[in-house]
């Protein structure tokens, strides 16, 4: 299970779509990098994001903000994490949560006007 988290148009809804590729990956992702302004995460670190983000949504929280709405939270929640990232990408490490979040704020400062959606 996992999150596939979307940067969207606020107009037409649609994912938004840079105009070079961009090599941001998560639990899947596509080779060669893509357009989308797209992230998957795996679900196991959702311990993580509902400990620190929202007890109630974890990283669904973000869902419905823009990218500059969510970026403080995001940071917030990446300044609360260790370092201890592991090369088994599925291992739900803080290091590993962090930098997944890291990737969000990165595609929210690209496009601060987007906003999110996902699952």
């Amino acid at each position: 299970m996992s999150y596939d988290i979307r940067l969207c148009d606020p107009i037409t809804k649609k994912t938004i779509e840079f105009p070079h590729r961009h090599h941001l990956t998560g639990g899947t992702y596509e080779l060669g990098g893509t357009h989308e302004a797209w992230l998957n995460i795996t679900y196991n670190y959702s311990p993580h994001f509902y400990r620190l983000i929202d007890e109630d949504e974890g990283i669904r929280a973000i869902y419905g903000m823009t990218g500059a709405e969510s970026i403080k939270i995001l940071k917030e929640a990446v300044i609360s994490l260790g370092d201890d990232v592991c090369s088994d990408y599925w291992e739900p490490t803080e290091g590993n949560a962090k930098a997944a979040l890291l990737k969000l704020i990165a595609l929210a400062e690209m496009r601060p006007d987007g906003v999110w959606s996902g699952d």
